[in-house]
């Protein structure tokens, strides 16, 4: 693949995107730094989009920012059926992970929103998975089979929580990614989704490399020690199948669930 520009996360994402980024500068790709503003900031997060799309040459079509809002709505009421048990956590799952970059085609993500199937599920808790994404592509089937059930997950809620059909309404959205924000708005945040969705126990998943795994200690006091939740951490290094020993662990944490252990 060649590449002739890099947007570059640098504030708000992984600590190593940085000195990535500078490596490629180094050899003549043209490199762009973007900054979550960290106190929220809708003045400076209007001037970092600002900056993107000076970096991208501007913007071509001003209607693509309420097809964009449209869908991602279509997207938040298929998050809403998942809440009720009526869509499958796997198939809204992978809606708001692409959700991302819109499968950088929007009627093939269109596509995708009306292909998902409205079904009764049956299943035993309501779970909420939070962190980054799971690199294990059978997580939530594996999770679904032994009546675990995904009300909500984390990050790539927020992928379909954000818009707007202006350059305003997205930098006021946009400052508001919890990634980004300090831990107290996060927790807090996490926490209104939590009581939203009626959420019965907690499996923070993180990256073996990432540095958002240092915040589970956070997570699990506030989560587990002080709200009392059920909690589990499980950490992921390679893409691939759910490992088995993964899959004993989740089992005992359902057992968990049922009061067995």
């Amino acid at each position: 693949m060649k590449i002739d520009a890099l947007v570059v996360i640098a504030g708000g994402d992984c600590n190593n995107a940085i000195v990535n980024g500078e490596k490629l500068e180094l050899v003549g790709i043209r490199t762009l730094y973007l900054m979550y503003p960290f106190d929220g900031s809708k003045r400076l997060m209007r001037m970092q989009i600002e900056k993107l799309l000076n970096f991208l040459s501007g913007i071509k079509d001003r209607s693509v920012f309420k097809k964009i809002s449209k869908l991602k709505k279509q997207a938040m009421r298929l998050d809403e059926l998942r809440v009720r048990g009526r869509a499958a956590a796997k198939d809204v799952f992978q809606i708001e992970i692409s959700s991302s970059d819109l499968m950088g085609d929007l009627k093939r993500y269109e596509e995708a929103l009306n292909s998902v199937v409205e079904q009764k599920l049956n299943y035993k808790y309501r779970i909420a998975l939070l962190g980054t994404p799971p690199i294990y592509p059978d997580f939530h089937d594996y999770l679904q089979s032994i009546g675990l059930h995904v009300v909500y997950d984390e990050m790539p809620y927020e992928f379909i929580r954000l818009e707007g059909k202006n350059l305003e309404e997205i930098a006021a959205n946009y400052r508001n990614y919890t990634f980004a924000r300090n831990i107290k708005f996060r927790l807090k945040f996490i926490e209104n989704e939590i009581r939203r969705r009626e959420v019965q126990g907690i499996i923070h998943f993180q990256q073996f490399a990432c540095h958002h795994k240092l915040e589970d200690p956070i997570l699990r006091q506030y989560f587990n020690k002080e709200l009392g939740i059920p909690y589990i951490t499980i950490e992921a290094d390679l893409p691939g199948k759910t490992p088995e020993q993964v899959k004993l662990r989740l089992d005992a944490f359902a057992e968990r669930l049922g009061g067995r252990l």
